[in-house]
């Protein structure tokens, strides 16, 4: 028994804006199957997609707080000019310069059109084949620990795990990585992006939920009220959801 990562979760004011965004961001298209707008690879809805993690954008009414997002998502590039020009084409579509101490550092920090920060990354060799998005990044405590939880969690495999880093990708070694980062910051509000797991088919949610519980995930009321996906943090209280096939 295990679950897949299938999407990056992004709550938002105005969902289609912000839905359009990350489609022209990263060659994908914008979809609206219902209240959400999914972004995912050109070609078609293909949900769950086999390789991509897409990106579900929710309507909220709350607009994003100060607070820097303690997960977010890193974009691949393939040399210096095509990072330069990435980064000229997102300030283009809306995205804004942000600062979160980065300081000096080869890659661009940028916010989405409503503050979600994310970064454009210098030419690396790791990210060659992971597509558009090279990692989704979660600051943390504790690499180690959240090693633990979410290598039993997935069944993705565990590829680095020191005092400052842990780092997971799919067991096929396709699509983006996942990345624990340690950070002395606790967090003190909402999670505005979060991640999106699914059983696969066969497999008994419920059952899943039940085993997530057992290896340090709490149950989380959002007011979501009676609905298909269950609401969950893990140990250090970031936020997620096991998500039920249609």
């Amino acid at each position: 028994m295990a679950l897949r990562p299938v999407q990056v979760n992004i709550k938002a004011v105005d969902a289609p804006v912000v839905g359009r965004f990350w489609a022209q961001a990263l060659g994908w298209t914008a979809y609206s199957p219902g209240v959400t707008t999914y972004v995912g690879p050109a070609g078609g809805l293909v949900w769950p997609d086999p390789v991509a993690l897409g990106i579900d954008v929710v309507p909220v009414p709350e607009r994003k707080s100060p607070t820097k997002n303690r997960t977010h998502l890193d974009l691949a590039t393939e040399s210096p000019a095509h990072q330069a020009e990435l980064v000229a084409r997102l300030r283009a579509l809306g995205a804004t310069p942000a600062d979160v101490g980065q300081g000096d550092v080869p890659w661009t920090v940028l916010a989405d059109p409503e503050g979600n920060e994310f970064c454009v990354l210098e030419p690396r060799e790791v990210y060659r084949d992971s597509g558009p998005i090279a990692a989704v990044v979660v600051d943390c405590v504790d690499p180690r620990a959240m090693a633990s939880f979410w290598g039993e969690a997935l069944d993705w495999s565990l590829h680095e795990v020191t005092d400052d880093q842990a780092v997971l990708r799919s067991a096929g070694g396709v699509g983006p990585y996942l990345e624990f980062l340690r950070s002395s910051d606790g967090k003190t509000v909402p999670d505005r992006v979060h991640l999106d797991l699914l059983p696969y088919p066969g497999d008994d949610k419920a059952a899943e939920v039940a085993r997530l519980r057992d290896l340090g995930a709490t149950d989380l009321d959002l007011g979501q009220g009676d609905v298909p996906w269950t609401c969950l943090s893990d140990p250090e209280g970031h936020e997620f959801c096991v998500l039920a096939l249609s």
